[in-house]
């Protein structure tokens, strides 16, 4: 059974849409907000989506205005630079960066220890900023740019993510997609405890063990793809329900005069996870940071809770033979 989370501290952000955004507190004592823009464009049917235009600084702008102050990405969605010109342009008057939270992430090519660092100063420069609010180890799994597995130890790549906090490059550090042996391994090897674990969560794939994990050892979870399967656009075959169209999905946004991707995003709030909701449509991405004005009631949250399947919509199976993969192999 989910013990919820509640934030411990609150900041109050004045936009057209009077957004008020909690915070939590992290580990090592800096606060992450509790909703997070998405800039991964994703994959369709003819793979993966590249970035054509500035299509993501356009939308990182409008979520700032809209109440953001979380915008996650990484080296590997190829547009930091589009991430780093919306914050910046953003940033003066009465917004500071210290205001904004940003995260990036390690790809798998730079796993050796002493490229850690260097991998970051890259992703800074992309960016055009001095430091990161939070840098992820976005895989535990190394592979070198021509595809071959690098099997240098997760272990060291932490050990370089530590230098780069040192080095005040980064704030706070986490990782991404490690399962709990791989985060009791960091801790057991006298190393500091990850301020932060992304994974994928959704109504779909709910990880209540891994969630309570988390809470004991206090690291936040940050949760990606939150949508799941409920848009049939972007549901597999084999996928479970709910949908969109949902009816006691629907019943539940009708109540609270939300649409039923708030009715999730709060759900995931509820239950202790940062939502990292992915738009580039301005409507929807006021819509998504729109979720703090309504509660849920325990009949809707045990109802949210019964559409936990275990079903993992991106379970890079490429990578299931290295032996960092960090999932169940089907």
């Amino acid at each position: 059974m989910f013990t919820l989370v509640f934030c411990t501290f609150f900041i109050t952000i004045h936009t057209g849409y009077g957004v008020t955004v909690p915070t939590l507190k992290l580990l090592d004592g800096r606060d992450i907000p509790t909703i997070a823009l998405g800039t991964w464009l994703g994959n369709n049917t003819q793979g993966r989506v590249e970035p054509v235009g500035t299509e993501v600084e356009q939308a990182v702008k409008w979520a700032i205005d809209a109440g953001y102050r979380h915008i996650d990405t990484a080296f590997a969605y190829k547009i930091e630079d589009q991430v780093g010109r919306a914050v910046n342009a953003k940033i003066g008057g009465e917004l500071k960066r210290e205001d904004l939270f940003i995260t990036t992430k390690l790809w798998n090519d730079a796993h050796a220890l002493d490229a850690v660092v260097p991998a970051l100063r890259e992703s800074l420069r992309r960016l055009n900023l001095d430091y990161v609010d939070l840098y992820l180890i976005h895989w535990p799994v190394g592979q070198f740019s021509n595809l071959t597995y690098d099997y240098t130890d997760y272990v060291d790549t932490w050990k370089g993510m530590i230098e780069a906090k040192k080095q005040g490059l980064a704030k706070s550090i986490g990782v991404s997609n490690f399962n709990r042996q791989q985060i009791d391994r960091l801790i057991e090897n006298g190393l500091e405890t990850p301020a932060v674990l992304q994974v994928e969560i959704n109504l779909n794939l709910q990880q209540p063990e891994l969630l309570s994990y988390c809470k004991e050892k206090n690291i936040i979870v940050m949760g990606y793809t939150p949508f799941g399967s409920i848009f049939p656009s972007k549901a597999k075959s084999d996928a479970p329900p709910p949908r969109v169209d949902e009816p006691a999905l629907v019943e539940i946004a009708r109540k609270y005069e939300k649409t039923v991707p708030q009715v999730v995003l709060r759900y995931l709030v509820d239950i202790g996870v940062v939502p990292i909701p992915k738009s580039l449509t301005k409507s929807r991405i006021e819509q998504n940071v729109d979720i703090f004005d309504f509660s849920l009631t325990q009949q809707d949250r045990d109802l949210l809770k019964t559409y936990d399947k275990g079903y993992r919509t991106i379970p890079q199976l490429k990578w299931q033979s290295h032996p960092c993969y960090p999932f169940e192999k089907n």
